[in-house]
């Protein structure tokens, strides 16, 4: 293999120029204050963490993990995620802590993706997590929060889509019981959106023609609240019903928090299955075709890190954010130049603490005497002080 060039980095990962980190900040104060608000508080975990701990549990697939050994021989991972590092502080540091617990967090996190599939691998999420609350409120609280941090993020348009993991299993178990193999190839055709997949996989198998209409029908169950009494005809087993019953009681919230106007019902949604456990949800803002937020209830995670409590929430996506919406208007701040002689130097330093003390962003110079004058890079700055 050849030397990289000096120039050179690594794929999937990024620099990020003056103005992106300007608005990334900015997307992420904005962010972070507005989960504040909701009685949020932030944590910081570190990069690296135990493979046979926090990235067996991660819900990132083992072959998308960074891994590297330590001077031991011990198998570490770069985080992959912030739910699982936070699980683990939740059941260690935070054991006597009262529930539930609201924390939230902005980090970069690192996913191993093949170098043709050209996406990034390390990249930044913000999010939140709530531990200790396995009520229909709780869910939709999450979910309102993220429509009020994606509007805090600058998105202007955008559109929830909610599912619960629980009324499909449900169903495939009330026409596919005991057939976990087919089970999870219908599953796995719904995560990648590959409906045609799935009507096929349906085709093929040895079911009766009302059974096969059944399963066909979740496609269809896509909206707003009527839905809900769709997939209560639809989906009989208890399961099915529990889950539908609960995302309707989600629903009435979400009406209550006066953001129902953003959220749809989707039950062809069950983001990653292996997982979730009850509702999950995306949120896509019209310029993007992908998610820009996701989230959902996880109520196994805590118990392998010896606490058995319920929690759920969400991330967005930052860097789709960043790259890829048009989002909040950047400003840039220009700083004031301070110019000054040796003569002027006391002066010229005094007057720069002064503006920088009013908040200003200020540059200085020391220059000749004969170029005391000169204005070369006037557009620069805000305006330009000499002092001789």
């Amino acid at each position: 293999m050849s030397k990289p060039k000096g120039f050179e980095k690594p794929v999937g990962v990024r620099d990020y120029v003056p103005y992106a980190v300007d608005k990334l900040r900015a997307i992420e104060r904005n962010v972070l204050d507005c989960m504040s608000r909701w009685g949020y508080r932030q944590i910081m975990t570190p990069t690296l963490e135990f493979y046979e701990t926090v990235g067996v549990a991660s819900s990132t697939s083992d072959q998308k993990l960074f891994k590297l050994l330590n001077h031991r021989g011990t198998t570490l991972v770069l985080r992959s995620d912030m739910t699982a590092p936070i699980a683990r502080v939740v059941s260690s540091l935070l054991k006597e802590e009262s529930l539930p617990i609201r924390l939230s967090y902005h980090a970069n996190v690192f996913r191993a993706f093949e170098e043709e599939a050209g996406r990034e691998a390390e990249f930044f999420q913000t999010g939140v997590e709530l531990v200790g609350d396995d009520s229909p409120e709780a869910d939709a609280e999450v979910v309102a929060l993220a429509i009020a941090s994606l509007k805090a993020a600058g998105v202007t348009s955008f559109k929830i889509a909610m599912g619960h993991v629980g009324f499909l299993n449900g169903l495939f178990e009330e026409v596919l019981p005991g057939r976990g193999g087919d089970q999870q190839a219908l599953k796995k055709h719904l995560l990648d959106r590959d409906h045609v997949g799935f009507r096929k996989a349906i085709s093929e198998l040895s079911i009766s023609a009302g059974q096969r209409e059944e399963l066909e029908g979740i496609l269809r169950l896509r909206g707003d609240k009527e839905i809900c009494d769709q997939a209560s005809v639809l989906g009989r087993h208890p399961q099915a019903q529990a889950s539908i019953d609960h995302l309707c009681k989600v629903w009435e919230v979400l009406e209550a928090y006066g953001v129902s106007e953003h959220v749809l019902i989707d039950l062809t949604m069950i983001g990653d299955f292996s997982y979730y456990t009850g509702m999950t949800f995306e949120g896509y803002a019209s310029e993007l075709g992908f998610p820009v937020c996701s989230g959902g209830r996880y109520d196994n995670l805590l118990r392998q890190f010896g606490r058995d409590v319920p929690a759920t929430g969400f991330a967005l996506k930052t860097n789709r954010i960043l790259d890829g919406v048009k989002g909040m208007a950047q400003e840039e701040q220009l700083p004031v130049l301070i110019r000054y002689t040796a003569a002027g130097r006391k002066e010229g330093l005094a007057r720069a603490a002064e503006l920088r003390a009013q908040g200003r962003a200020v540059v200085t110079l020391l220059i000749e005497e004969e170029s005391g004058s000169r204005q070369e890079s006037e557009e620069r700055y805000e305006k330009i002080e000499t002092f001789h």
